[in-house]
């Protein structure tokens, strides 16, 4: 079983439209709801997969109702804490060629006995728990320490972290020690202070995040693929994708893929991309179910040429 926490859920809806036009009327050709957030999706990938997950969140005012009630439709168990402000609504608006104009509401801002709340909720909930992956942005009212309060409890506890945060909240926690943390290209640049132009300059970045205490980095770099630097070795790994539809969750379901196949090397790194893969050729938010799952080439770095230069991430 595999426990998500995140503190900043969401509804999310996407509009599929022929082309973007400032100030026009425009009319969609598909439209969408999906429940949202970064740890809401690892659960529903895991779900789409077949796999036991339990979705830890605050959940406030009716479209906090209707998002327990989405991720109740999925098969997804919810533990939420009641809070006084109203769960985000988040839009995407999707073009044909794959580019992707999002805006995304701030958030209720949680008082400091709903921080707590949420704290121990994961605490009540995490026994059995195979990993607990922390996903997201922190809201208002949770201060950066936040993430790196709930590693050290469940360290405490014998859990396993995963921890797909950035900026100042990704830096607090790594003095505790994740298991393993899940920065995309732009994220991992911004953790080291230096652009990454090239391959190299990734495995350099993952290192150094290990050097600071994070056990495993898996790295997504959009177009480019994914890399694993963890104890067993790096790694990196790509998969042909015939066409971008959406990538609004695709790093989530490379989590997902990640954990699900055990959570470290080469057959983790596999499944991590086969599931990212299939996720950004789907609409919207969508998950990849097992029947989306194509092979994924992964091979160990010494094989890739480090001066491979990185195109534009894709977020």
């Amino acid at each position: 079983m595999i426990l998500t926490v995140t503190p900043n859920p969401s509804l999310d809806r996407t509009y599929e439209i022929p082309a973007l036009d400032r100030g026009a009327v425009l009319r969609a050709t598909a439209d969408r709801i999906d429940p949202g957030g970064k740890g809401v999706n690892v659960s529903r990938a895991l779900a789409a997969a077949g796999h036991r997950t339990l979705a830890v969140l605050p959940l406030g005012g009716p479209a906090g109702a209707a998002l327990a009630g989405l991720l109740g439709a999925e098969g997804i168990e919810v533990a939420g804490v009641p809070v006084a402000g109203q769960t985000r609504s988040n839009i995407s608006v999707a073009e044909p060629d794959g580019t992707l104009t999002k805006i995304n509401a701030t958030g209720p801002e949680l008082t400091g006995e709903e921080a707590e709340a949420l704290l121990r909720k994961v605490g009540e909930r995490w026994a059995g728990a195979d990993w607990i992956a922390c996903c997201g942005s922190l809201p208002r009212g949770l201060t950066p320490e936040w993430y790196a309060e709930l590693v050290a409890r469940a360290h405490r506890a014998g859990a396993r972290i995963a921890l797909d945060t950035s900026g100042p909240s990704l830096t607090a926690a790594l003095a505790e020690r994740p298991d393993v943390v899940k920065p995309n290209a732009e994220e991992l640049a911004q953790a080291v202070g230096r652009p990454l132009a090239t391959l190299g300059d990734a495995v350099k970045a993952a290192e150094e995040l290990r050097s600071c205490g994070a056990r495993a980095v898996l790295a997504s770099l959009g177009a480019d693929g994914q890399l694993l630097v963890d104890g067993t070795g790096t790694y990196f790994g790509s998969a042909p994708v015939a066409a971008v539809r959406s990538n609004v969750g695709a790093g989530d379901a490379s989590l997902a893929g990640f954990l699900a196949a055990g959570g470290t090397g080469e057959a983790a790194l596999a499944a991590a991309v086969a599931h990212g893969a299939a996720a950004v050729q789907l609409p919207g938010s969508a998950m990849p179910t097992p029947a989306d799952l194509a092979p994924a080439a992964v091979r160990t770095t010494d094989r890739v040429r480090y001066d491979r230069e990185l195109s534009e991430p894709v977020p």
